[in-house]
């Protein structure tokens, strides 16, 4: 099986929802039909450092989904990119898609001079865990969050 990897078009709205939808579900977590629209709206706006990208087989379905921020840090005179959400259909799991979207997004860093890629996942993800430690280093941060 091919996948290809490209930046979602607002087109793709309607094959992106389902897999955004199934993403919140894995993490037991329900986003606002407002910030979703607003995020959306942020992925095609070239003033926005947000990026969408999606992974489509063969068929042309889209499998797999990344986003994708750029921000400033304090440590790096570049940019830095973050991955933030990283879901692939259940049915295409094991075949190599995260890791081709994990590695898209290390392009779109490279093209767009971040001196560092970097994510985080729930602990309870020993799954994507295995692949990441295959892919990636841990960074020994442990994230904290403080309710505002």
């Amino acid at each position: 099986m091919t996948t290809t990897i490209r930046p979602l078009q607002p087109s793709d709205r309607a094959a992106w929802q389902p897999l955004w939808e199934g993403y919140q579900r894995f993490y037991e977590v329900e986003i606002p039909t407002e910030t979703t629209d607003r995020t959306w709206a942020r992925f095609h706006d070239a003033s926005e450092p947000m990026h969408a990208l999606g992974a489509f087989d063969d068929e042309n379905r889209l499998v797999g989904i990344v986003h994708a921020i750029f921000h400033r840090s304090t440590w790096l005179p570049d940019w830095t990119c973050y991955l933030q959400d990283l879901y692939v259909d259940a049915s295409q799991r094991g075949r190599g898609t995260g890791a081709a979207l994990i590695e898209a997004v290390a392009d779109l860093a490279r093209a767009n001079k971040a001196g560092r890629l970097y994510w985080t996942t729930h602990e309870t993800n020993v799954t994507a865990q295995r692949l990441y430690d295959h892919i990636a280093a841990r960074s020994g941060f442990i994230q904290y969050r403080k309710p505002l």
